[in-house]
């Protein structure tokens, strides 16, 4: 039975630690993933809200066209995808439409949809096409569509999201343990 998986991008089929290299760069850190302990990137880089957009807004187009894959992600989304629907649905801000498929092209990762709307805010991205599970690495994300949705939430583990999570939301360390979960959940769903 196909299913529709809603998959978010950034920190999930990338690596979390995409964004670090360039971090430590421009602003003469020595950050590791460990380091980053909450989302928000403001209090371990050390400049303002704004001073953080408008370097992210200058850079972002760069990371996400070089973002490395996260490990495992190719095999797992490579032997779902002829199954079931792959909806990708990030908070990239739709201009990037056309670097996100092009970085899709080069990493040969196939997709039945890309959906970028600008905002953290996936619930009802979610309900309008809807997904019948969700991957994510945003703590609030992944709680707030299992909660709202009403579907499971694979929730990739990383030091800024460790906070409790509800009961339908399952903590993965990778893709191979996000495989074999659903795995099971698919032959519970049949």
């Amino acid at each position: 039975m196909t299913k529709r998986f809603g998959i978010d991008i950034d920190g999930t089929v990338t690596c979390p630690t995409t964004f670090i290299p360039y971090l430590n760069e421009s602003f003469q850190l020595d950050l590791t993933l460990d380091d980053i302990t909450e989302y928000d990137l403001t209090p371990f880089v050390g400049v303002t809200q704004e001073e953080l957009g408008k370097w992210f807004l200058e850079n972002e187009s760069h990371i996400y066209s070089n973002a490395p894959l996260a490990q495992d992600a190719k095999k797992v989304l490579s032997d779902w995808q002829a199954e079931h629907e792959l909806f990708f649905i990030s908070a990239r801000h739709d201009k990037l439409l056309d670097v996100t498929k092009e970085w899709f092209t080069k990493q040969n990762l196939s997709f039945h949809h890309i959906e970028l709307i600008g905002s953290h805010y996936k619930v009802e991205t979610a309900k309008r096409l809807g997904v019948d599970i969700f991957f994510e690495d945003k703590h609030d994300n992944a709680c707030d569509i299992s909660e709202e949705c009403q579907i499971p939430v694979i929730l990739f583990d990383t030091p800024y999201n460790r906070d409790p999570i509800p009961k339908n939301v399952i903590r993965v360390y990778n893709w191979i343990e996000a495989k074999q979960w659903v795995n099971n959940w698919l032959l519970e769903h049949k």
